[in-house]
């Protein structure tokens, strides 16, 4: 089974947990990521979705699954900002993350190109790197997996201006795209319940993708106080 494989293998009907915290955020440090990801893997989870050369390295500490690495950056005049440019990829590559996933819809990069632009570059560049596609659109899955992307992820679906209002999880674009697509399929976005989980995967999900329900508790304090 080559490394590939292995790491798909690894993933396969399995909960990967996002341990995020951006610099505006209370729990902001690469430590409490640390802890974060740490706590993940004792409840079960089988891989960590992290962002952050930083927070990266202090997760590698204590933790042994595979990581899917990004790194958040905006730059002016692009939306783009999950791993929007080769720099961004360089520093994921050399840090050595299982999988590298990058914004893959079709909205202009900041070096002004487009995913079909650059992605073949990446790809030259890295032939032994796995890549994720965070899409937004069933169009966008489609054409990640024509440019060689080894999964596609519906991270952004809600996420773009031509998304906006869609109801989360996206249970229609993950069940087109898993019907579809040869490769794997990772649900990504508005995952909030165990119920919700349960059922993403029996779509027929690769695998799955939470992040706020269990790693922010701003935002999940937010949604008690907002119920009464």
């Amino acid at each position: 089974m080559n490394n590939k494989d292995k790491v798909f293998e690894q993933l396969k009907g399995k909960l990967i947990v996002s341990c995020q915290a951006l610099p505006e955020e209370p729990l902001h440090s690469p430590y409490i990521m640390g802890r974060m990801a740490y706590a993940a893997m004792l409840g079960g989870a089988s891989g960590i979705r992290a962002n952050s050369v930083e927070d990266i390295k202090e997760i590698k500490k204590t933790v042994d699954l595979p990581i899917i690495g990004i790194i958040k950056q905006v730059y002016e005049g692009s939306d783009v900002f999950i791993t929007p440019t080769m720099e961004e990829i360089d520093l994921l590559y050399r840090e050595g993350v299982e999988i590298i996933a990058l914004d893959a819809t079709k909205r202009i990069r900041p070096d002004g190109k487009t995913i079909e632009e650059i992605f073949p570059l990446i790809r030259d560049k890295y032939k032994d790197q796995l890549f994720m596609a965070d899409c937004s659109t069933y169009e966008e899955g489609l054409t990640a997996h024509k440019l060689g992307f080894d999964c596609v992820g519906t991270t952004l679906s809600g996420y773009t201006d031509y998304t906006k209002g869609t109801t989360l999880p996206d249970t229609v674009l993950i069940d087109k795209l898993v019907r579809s697509l040869p490769i794997p399929i990772i649900a990504e976005g508005g995952i909030w319940t165990p119920e919700e989980l349960k059922t993403v995967f029996e779509l027929g999900v690769h695998t799955a993708v939470v992040g706020t329900a269990i790693t922010r508790p701003m935002e999940m304090t937010k949604r008690f106080v907002n119920a009464i």
